[in-house]
């Protein structure tokens, strides 16, 4: 369900405050465009929040089921390796919830028509 549902969309960071507020903005527009009351964001480093607490903010939510949105192009160790780490610490801290980790965007079936669309 939905409301049970929290969407963290989970970004790299970076040293520029205009990253923070790409994020943010994206993040607004999924919360607006979706069926998902809570959707928030985090960041695996340079940036707040971090990802633990992104979760937990998900978690305080009343959310029982987290998806991490990927907020990444491609596979490699974050994606493959990190990211997971991370999640997994929190899951076994909550083992009553459930965590979902979405491939990176780069494997979208419609990422070519994306890169496309930005060449017209």
């Amino acid at each position: 369900m939905p409301e049970e549902t929290a969407i963290l969309v989970v970004s790299h960071g970076s040293h520029s405050p205009q990253t923070k507020e790409e994020v943010s903005r994206l993040v607004e527009k999924i919360k607006a465009e979706s069926k998902y009351k809570f959707v928030d964001f985090a960041f695996l480093e340079i940036e707040n929040p971090d990802i633990p607490r992104g979760l937990k903010n998900c978690i305080d939510s009343g959310a029982k089921k987290i998806i991490v949105l990927l907020n990444f192009l491609n596979s490699g160790r974050h994606v493959d390796e990190d990211i997971p780490a991370i999640v997994d610490k929190i899951k076994a801290e909550y083992p009553t919830h459930t965590f979902v980790i979405s491939p990176p965007i780069g494997q979208h079936p419609n990422i070519v028509s994306l890169f496309l669309d930005y060449l017209s």
